[in-house]
């Protein structure tokens, strides 16, 4: 589980730009072995570019659960492990023909991944980071 952010913390990141918030979302994902959704009875929320179809994925619950409002205000934050995420979420997306954008703006702006893409970041981050040693 992550620390929880303070109010400062949450301020600064959200005026981050599209590259940096990505860089902060697959560092925050690959140290808490988690990714957050935002969904309802349906299944995940959805956005839309002219091109794709995307899921909206975000580091933490407090920027999921902040998306929650308006017309997804019905919507709860829903953490998936970052193994399911691997093994189920990856080809399901793929087989789906879903794209992933990653931890969107107020604006909808971010950057738009193809889900083997994603899934090879947050391998190559896992890579760089240290590994917890178990005795």
């Amino acid at each position: 589980m992550s620390e929880p952010l303070s109010d400062q913390q949450i301020k600064t990141i959200q005026h981050y730009d599209a590259q940096q918030r990505y860089t902060y979302l697959i560092k925050e994902v690959v140290k808490n072995r988690e990714i957050w959704l935002l969904v309802d009875e349906h299944g995940c929320v959805m956005l839309n570019t002219e091109e794709e179809d995307c899921v909206p994925v975000w580091p933490n619950q407090a920027f999921a659960q902040a998306w929650a409002t308006e017309e997804w205000s019905h919507c709860t934050a829903k953490s998936i492990s970052l193994e399911k995420w691997h093994n189920r979420w990856t080809a399901g997306l793929e087989s789906d023909e879903l794209a992933i954008v990653v931890f969107p703006d107020q604006n909808c702006e971010g950057l738009i991944f193809f889900p083997d893409e994603f899934d090879f970041e947050l391998q190559q981050q896992a890579k760089k980071s240290p590994h917890k040693k178990h005795h």
